[in-house]
């Protein structure tokens, strides 16, 4: 097998992301349109306020490649039903980002609530962040707040993403090898147990403080297999990968039920979302990486606690977002270097003020610079050094169809000026080593 040949196949059969250019078959379930705001007036916010416990123990459970279309978004098969049921009770956002497109760039946005390209890291695929004080369980251990993580890919393992810095406990599940070629482990079925057996231990040890505990499901992630637990919907890559959801739901039902029998479940807030999507055909891709479509970055996000009062946000927010609400859910210090800003208040029924959510995927060995900025309906994505720009209205094109970057030209220079004024915000730091190249 040539280098160009291992290349190729790390690249686009690789075992944690991967985004395949094919000629552009009907999608089965594009991604829906925003919906309609069912967020509360301020002065109707400011009347019902929800009382959720504080400090709070929180779960961040991540699903790997999980599609924002799910079943309380309006997908048509019953896929989700345990993650459908929890949606209901949540405050659920409608319109929330991944920071990147695939898990070695997305990750750190909920790790670190800062923008990959701004973080000390290797210039590979699979990428390893460099420095321990950019990730926020750093910070939490110093506060003797424990932080436990399991997972079900080797790329966690220590020593090889970073992921793990701060974390008092961090497992994988057993018999996983680093296959750069191809995920081919069906793992939810183990996570759940050592998820459920790290949680007891912490809970254990923290007593009556709180603790944070992360564990990222990884079977909706291709290699897209059967189970016979789950419906058989057909041979398609689709179908299979709805199969894996069910799958995925069925043992986070396990694992969400064990925690509502805990003493601690009274003061505990869960949060599900996933690290990116997954492309059927949309743009030509499938699977994920290089690019910041829709169908790849806009992903589900919701939170429960007891006290919060259920509803959808439709306003956008991005996974940056995420580390500052952990801390105050932790009842931690905030951290000023964070980009994003803490869920909290509007958690509790504040007013969701509207704001720019940025996707960021910076260049690697196999992917050019990508970065988008996400402006209420609107848009732009900048491809390479920004040499080049597309913008789409979200409402009226959900599907990013029809690109207005000539046809609407002062929308085009507005959404422009935003992108810089952003852009100057993130201080781009080179990888270390620089880019690895790969010989024909």
């Amino acid at each position: 097998m040539t280098k160009l040949t291992r290349a190729a196949i790390a690249a686009c059969a690789l075992s944690l992301a991967c985004s395949k250019r094919t000629p552009p078959p009907a999608a089965d379930a594009p991604v829906p349109p925003p919906a309609a705001t069912t967020t509360m007036a301020p002065d109707a916010a400011a009347k019902t306020a929800d009382a959720a416990p504080s400090p709070s123990n929180v779960i961040l459970l991540s699903i790997d490649s999980l599609r924002a279309d799910m079943p309380w978004a309006g997908y048509e098969r019953p896929i989700a039903p345990r993650l459908t049921a929890l949606h209901a009770k949540s405050v659920a956002y409608s319109r929330a980002y991944s920071t990147s497109s695939f898990t070695s760039k997305s990750i750190p946005g909920l790790l670190t609530g800062r923008y990959p390209s701004e973080l000390a890291r290797t210039g590979s695929f699979f990428t390893k962040y460099l420095l321990p004080a950019d990730f926020v369980c750093s910070s939490l251990a110093t506060e003797g707040i424990p932080c436990v993580g399991g997972h079900a890919h080797a790329y966690f393992g220590k020593g090889q993403s970073g992921f793990e810095y701060g974390f008092r406990d961090w497992q994988l599940v057993k018999g996983i090898a680093f296959d750069y070629q191809t995920d081919p482990y069906v793992t939810s079925d183990k996570l759940t147990p050592l998820a459920i057996e790290m949680l007891g231990d912490a809970a254990a040890k923290a007593g009556s403080a709180p603790f944070f505990a992360w564990f990222h499901y990884m079977d909706p992630h291709d290699e897209y297999k059967t189970h016979t637990e789950s419906p058989h919907f057909g041979k398609r890559p689709r179908d299979l990968y709805d199969e894996e959801v069910f799958f995925t739901d069925l043992w986070i039902g396990k694992l969400l039920d064990w925690v509502d029998a805990q003493p601690w479940a009274a003061r505990t807030t869960i949060i599900v979302t996933a690290d990116h999507g997954e492309a059927f055909g949309e743009h030509g891709l499938t699977r994920h990486a290089h690019e910041l479509y829709e169908e790849l970055v806009r992903v589900p996000l919701f939170v429960h606690a007891p006290g919060l009062t259920p509803r959808v946000i439709d306003t956008p927010r991005g996974h940056a977002d995420l580390a500052p609400t952990f801390l105050e859910l932790l009842g931690a210090k905030p951290i000023a270097a964070l980009r994003g800003t803490s869920l909290v208040s509007e958690l509790r029924g504040g007013t969701a003020a509207p704001r720019e959510v940025i996707c960021d995927l910076p260049e690697d060995e196999y992917n050019e610079r990508r970065r988008a900025l996400i402006h209420e309906r609107t848009k732009l994505i900048a491809f390479g050094n920004d040499v080049r720009f597309a913008l789409y209205d979200l409402e009226a094109d959900p599907k990013e169809s029809e690109d207005l970057i000539r046809k609407r030209p002062e929308l085009a220079d507005e959404m422009r000026r935003r992108y810089k004024d952003a852009s100057k915000q993130i201080t781009d730091v080179a990888p270390s080593g620089g880019i690895p190249k790969h010989d024909n």
